[in-house]
This record gives C-alpha cells, structure tokens and sequence, in this order.
C-alpha cells in the first residue's frame, strides 16, 4: 500500500480501489515515476482491478504524467481490469482531447458517474 511519503491518497470502496492525487501539479519527473510505481503495485496486488483515478485536486499535468497514464490502462487491461478517470480540470481535458487520450480512456465528469460506470 502507499508510502509514508506517498504523493497518493487511496480508498478501497465496494470493489473500486479510487486513487487521488496529493500534488495539485503533477509535473516533476521523480514523483510521477513514484505515482506510476505505487498505481502498479497496487494493480499487481488485484485480481481484475477496478481503478477510479480522480483528478480533482489536479491542475498542472505533464506529458511524462500522460505516459505513465497511459501505461497504467495497459496494466490494468492485461489483468481484465477497468480503469476510470474523473474530474479533469477543463485546460486539462483539452490535453487529452487534443491527443486523443479521450479516446483511450473512459473519463467521467465527477466520481459519481465514475463509479457508476464500472459493470
């Protein structure tokens, strides 16, 4: 489970293990590295993992952040699992609309509707 000095706050809730992040800019190359390996162990220690990343405290993400998102679905879709993305920040949003990370991901506007879309 998280670190003592983890850049995540995670809640386990009827089967979806929902993961917020600490750093309202998720930019420095260091703790993305760090987000991306605490994401996997987490992943690693499930069955069919049922992820809902909330995005609600974020305002600043980096392209390094995006890879290892990107990295985190592969993951997840090798183990049958889902992942959910919720509450991007619009100037955020716009990034991945603009690579087309919408298409690959399943983002809901809060985590409400996140959660309700896992089967």
């Amino acid at each position: 489970m998280p670190h003592e000095d983890s850049r995540l706050r995670v809640r386990r809730q009827d089967g979806i293990i929902r993961v917020e992040f600490i750093d309202r800019n998720i930019l420095d190359e260091a703790n993305i590295q760090q987000i991306g390996e605490e994401i996997s162990q987490i992943i690693d220690a499930e069955t069919n993992p049922r992820l809902l990343i909330s995005f609600a405290n974020v305002d600043h993400l980096s392209s390094a952040a995006l890879g290892t998102l990107i990295t985190i679905n592969n993951r997840i879709k090798a183990k049958s699992g889902q992942l959910r993305l919720s509450d991007i920040d619009p100037q955020i949003y716009e990034v991945f609309v603009i690579t087309r990370l919408n298409k690959i991901f399943n983002i809901h506007e809060d985590e409400s509707q996140a959660i309700a879309s896992f089967q």
